[in-house]
């Protein structure tokens, strides 16, 4: 039986797992902070994101569960194999999944506990496999792209033609979009690294269109006192007019406006990542696809290296140039070293990035042209 389900044991040092609550007239009590909450700190003051966040503070939630709500400073490696091992032969949780966990818990010990784990060395990580990406055909990809519309098309299509994760693309601000020089600077992604890629050429366009009727709809959020977006870190307060520039404007806003209760702001934040997710599960049934197809799915071609080259005579899928629908392995070289470049690491300078993404787009087009 799960511990979660028993009494507590008698002489178990049973910990809150609530935040701290608050004293007479509102005044916040003088007690400690909980652990969860000094969880949450050291993983802010660390600048790990939200979401990581929310994880690590439910991996050691439910261990605290499952061990009867034992305080975890009174509990050693035993404690945590068992509870490892319960997720792997109970839950038929995947590797990736155990060793989230175990990351968590390790955590927990080494940053807030500050325990010395001379048991760290027996913990053993789950052994990943190794997975085949689904990939779409050339014809299975165009099917899909013609059943959608509006902003959740031109998403799919910077997914696909410039290899942008799903996040990525939704993130992404008026500001990382140049369209004279056609490149993306994607801010934040995965590890926090901030990279430039190129920006397809018959999206550019389509990409001025969408920009213009969002900036109709910006203007009519500000004459309407709203307007504002969320800023990254303290940006607010550095910048108090920033939220509502048009600079910082979401590429891809939500169609309805909330209140910030902190501020009182009106703002509109960024679409949701499950309306494209359904848009493209529901793409894909309707096409007949029998591949469990994701906006994931639509880079995987822009990224994987035993894919071919793209046919040199035809067009691309759905307007999108078949040069840089299907980049080849060469280009995508030259866009991993603009990336580094951008970074600002010595001896890279604007002249040698803009060089490197030259390169990169001379090839594309003597690609095309052929």
């Amino acid at each position: 039986m799960r511990a979660d389900d028993q009494d507590s044991s008698q002489g178990a040092t049973i910990i809150p797992l609530a935040r701290p609550g608050t004293g007479p007239a509102g005044q916040v009590s003088a007690r400690p902070p909980r652990l969860l909450d000094r969880v949450r700190a050291g993983l802010r003051a660390r600048h790990y994101s939200k979401r990581t966040e929310k994880a690590y503070v439910g991996w050691i939630r439910r261990f605290i569960l499952f061990h009867s709500k034992r305080h975890p400073d009174e509990m050693s490696s035993v404690e945590v194999g068992a509870y490892l091992s319960n997720l792997a032969s109970e839950a038929k949780v995947s590797a990736s999944t155990q060793n989230q966990a175990l990351v968590a818990l390790l955590f927990l010990y080494q940053q807030v506990l500050g325990r010395e784990l001379e048991w760290l060395g027996d913990l053993v990580h789950a052994k990943r496999p190794k997975h085949v990406p689904v990939v779409l055909g050339r014809q299975e990809a165009r099917d899909v792209l013609a059943r959608l519309q509006g902003p959740v098309w031109l998403v799919c299509a910077l997914l696909y033609g410039a290899g942008l994760r799903l996040l990525e693309a939704l993130h992404l601000r008026v500001k990382d979009i140049d369209l004279d020089r056609r490149e993306i600077t994607v801010r934040c992604g995965k590890g926090q690294k901030d990279r430039r890629t190129v920006l397809p050429s018959a999206l550019v366009e389509r990409l001025r269109s969408h920009l213009a009727t969002i900036k109709t709809q910006h203007e009519a959020d500000l004459a309407l006192g709203a307007g504002a977006v969320v800023l990254p870190e303290a940006l607010a307060r550095k910048y108090p007019s920033a939220p509502r520039e048009w600079i910082w404007q979401w590429v891809f806003p939500a169609t309805r406006t909330y209140t910030d209760p902190a501020t009182g702001d009106v703002r509109r934040h960024h679409l949701h990542e499950t309306v494209i997710q359904r848009a493209v599960r529901k793409a894909a049934i309707a096409a007949h696809i029998t591949k469990p197809v994701t906006p994931h799915t639509m880079r995987h071609y822009a990224e994987s290296p035993v894919m071919p080259s793209c046919p040199p005579s035809h067009a691309g899928i759905a307007g999108i140039p078949g040069s840089l629908t299907y980049p080849t392995r060469h280009n995508q070289s030259l866009c991993r070293k603009a990336s580094s470049l951008s970074l600002g690491r010595k001896r890279a300078g604007r002249a040698a990035v803009a060089a490197v993404l030259a390169s990169a787009r001379s090839l594309s087009w003597r690609l095309a042209a052929k």
